[in-house]
């Protein structure tokens, strides 16, 4: 490898990272203003196990069942169940939880900035 190639492969890594980086700063924004609409603090969006709980919370009533995302396979199941529950707790659809699921990127931000109201935990 010579050093133009060695420069172009760090410079494309850079480039990488900071889309990475500017991706995470937009979902965490946008999770940020889920909590706020949601009664909960902005800040706990980016506290570790603390924005699961109130993820949970908000979705099931009870926040304890995060637990569960640490058992082997029934957390990859929560963790799709909490999304879609999370869209319906804005009273919105199965597809925008699958959509969050897919591109957080997109469809968190549009929960946060947009115009649903958090109505509650669905009971169904």
């Amino acid at each position: 490898m010579n050093d133009a190639t060695a420069a172009a492969l760090a410079a494309g890594s850079i480039v990488y990272m900071l889309v990475v980086l500017a991706i995470a700063i937009v979902v965490l924004v946008g999770l940020w203003k889920v909590f706020e609409k949601a009664g909960k603090p902005g800040w706990g969006a980016i506290v570790p196990l603390y924005n699961l709980y109130c993820l949970f919370e908000m979705t099931f009533g009870t926040g304890w069942l995060f637990l569960l995302i640490f058992v082997p396979c029934v957390g990859a199941i929560m963790t799709i169940i909490m999304w879609i529950k999370l869209a319906m707790a804005f009273d919105k659809g199965v597809g925008f939880g699958i959509g969050i699921l897919f591109l957080p990127f997109i469809f968190v931000p549009m929960l946060g900035f947009g115009d649903a109201q958090y109505v509650g935990p669905s009971k169904g």
